[in-house]
């Protein structure tokens, strides 16, 4: 079953739908109808296969050592580079 809608469209959109529906003798209206069911299609697949989230692993490091402040960047190569 058909039902006829209005849809607003890029004209230079329009135009390029109108060209490729006299090059493949057929309508404008059934050109979009074939994309939008097409367009659905790809994103049910896309939605069945999507990858399986994952958790990425943390590490409870303990707390800085103490005179290290995480917030000075300067402070915080100033320390590293003593420890060498």
């Amino acid at each position: 079953m058909s039902t006829r809608t209005t849809i607003t469209i890029d004209e230079d959109l329009l135009d390029e739908l109108k060209m490729r529906a006299a090059a493949e003798h057929t309508t404008v209206s059934a050109l979009i109808e074939q994309d939008v069911r097409f367009a659905q299609l790809r994103r049910s697949e896309t939605a069945t296969r999507e990858a399986p989230r994952f958790a990425l692993p943390t590490f409870d490091l303990g707390e800085p050592k103490p005179g290290v402040d995480l917030t000075n960047n300067a402070a915080l190569l100033e320390f590293l580079e003593g420890e060498e």
